[in-house]
C-alpha cells in the first residue's frame, strides 16, 4: 500500500507540476532514450549479479506490495507455538520432542499453528535447533554462537538483494548522461537543421538525463530502501525463535521463555504480554 501511495505522490507532483508550469508531456516520450537506459540498466544488473540474487531479487518484488509477510496474527502464533514447544519439552522431556523435530508435516503440534507450518524457512530453522538439543547440545553459549551465525548468514543473503537493486539505483543517472551524449551526438549530425528541428532533438536528449535521475531517485532508491527494511524487520521473526530458545536453554519456565522471545521483536508488531497469555492458555497439549 506504501508502495502505491508514494509512485503515486511521485507521478503527480513531478508530472503535475511540469504540466502546470505549461510543459507538454508528448515531448517526454523518448521511447529510444528508456531504451538505452533500462536496457542498459538491466544489462548491468544481469553482469554483475549471481543468479540465485535475480532470482531472490524478482521474487522480493512482491513484498514491495505487501511488505513484511510476518504481521501480528504470525507473532502471536510463533510465540504460542514456542510456549508449546517448551511446554513439551518440560513436562516429558526433550526426547518427546523428537517425532514432531523429524517429520514436521506430519506433526500434530506443528499443525496447530497452520501459519507457522506453511513457512518452510521457519520450521527448518527452529527444527534444526531442536534437533540439536533433543541429541545433547544444551550449552546455550554454543548454541547462541551458532544462531548467530545462521541468522548472519541469511541477513547476508538478503542485504545482497537490496544492494543489487541500490546499484541499479546508483548507476540509473549515468546510464541517463550516456542517453543524453548520444541523443546530443545525434543532435551534432543534423547541425544544418532549422531551429524547430534542433530544438525537438535537444529536448529529447535531455530527456535521457531527466528519466535516468527521476527513475533513480524516486523509484529504485526507495524501492531499494523498502526491500532493505522488510528484510531486516522479517529478520526479527528469527531473532525472536533464537531468543526463546536460549532461554528455554537457561531454564527458565515456558511462559517466561515466551517472554524473553516477545522482547525481542520490534515494537511496532508485537502482541502484548496479555494477548500472549491469553493465547498460551489455549494451546491444547499434545
Amino acid at each position: 500500500m506504501n508502495f502505491i501511495a508514494g509512485t503515486l505522490v511521485v507521478f503527480l507532483c513531478v508530472f503535475g507540476g511540469y504540466m502546470a508550469g505549461g510543459g507538454h508531456m508528448d515531448v517526454l516520450w523518448q521511447p529510444f532514450e528508456f531504451l538505452i537506459i533500462f536496457g542498459a540498466g538491466i544489462g548491468a544488473f544481469i553482469i554483475g549479479n549471481p543468479g540465485s540474487v535475480l532470482q531472490g531479487t524478482l521474487k522480493a518484488f512482491g513484498k514491495l506490495l505487501k511488505g513484511s509477510r510476518y504481521k501480528k496474527a504470525s507473532y502471536l502464533e510463533l510465540l504460542s507455538l514456542l510456549y508449546a514447544v517448551f511446554k513439551l519439552a518440560k513436562s516429558k522431556g526433550m526426547l518427546a520432542l523428537e517425532s514432531h523435530v523429524e517429520k514436521p508435516h506430519e506433526s500434530t503440534l506443528f499443525h496447530q499453528f497452520p501459519i507457522f507450518a506453511a513457512d518452510h524457512h521457519a520450521v527448518e530453522f527452529l527444527c534444526d535447533y531442536l534437533r540439536l538439543m533433543t541429541l545433547g547440545t544444551e550449552n546455550p553459549h554454543e548454541i547462541e554462537a551458532l544462531l548467530d551465525e545462521e541468522i548472519e548468514t541469511h541477513h547476508h543473503e538478503t542485504g545482497l538483494i537490496s544492494g543489487a537493486v541500490q546499484g541499479l539505483a546508483d548507476g540509473l543517472p549515468a546510464l541517463g548522461i550516456v542517453a543524453a551524449v548520444l541523443g546530443v551526438i545525434h543532435t551534432m549530425g543534423s547541425i544544418t537543421e532549422p531551429p524547430a528541428v534542433l530544438g525537438h532533438l535537444i529536448g529529447g536528449a535531455l530527456v535521457g538525463t531527466f528519466m535516468g535521475v527521476f527513475v533513480a531517485y524516486g523509484f529504485v532508491g526507495p524501492m531499494a530502501s523498502s526491500l532493505k527494511n522488510t528484510f531486516e524487520a522479517e529478520g526479527k521473526y528469527f531473532q525472536c525463535i533464537k531468543a526463546g530458545l536460549l532461554a528455554h536453554l537457561q531454564g527458565y519456565a515456558p511462559a517466561v521463555s515466551v517472554e524473553f522471545a516477545r522482547k525481542a521483536l520490534l515494537s511496532d508488531v508485537p502482541p502484548d504480554f496479555y494477548e500472549v497469555e491469553t493465547a498460551t492458555a489455549n494451546v491444547q497439549p499434545v
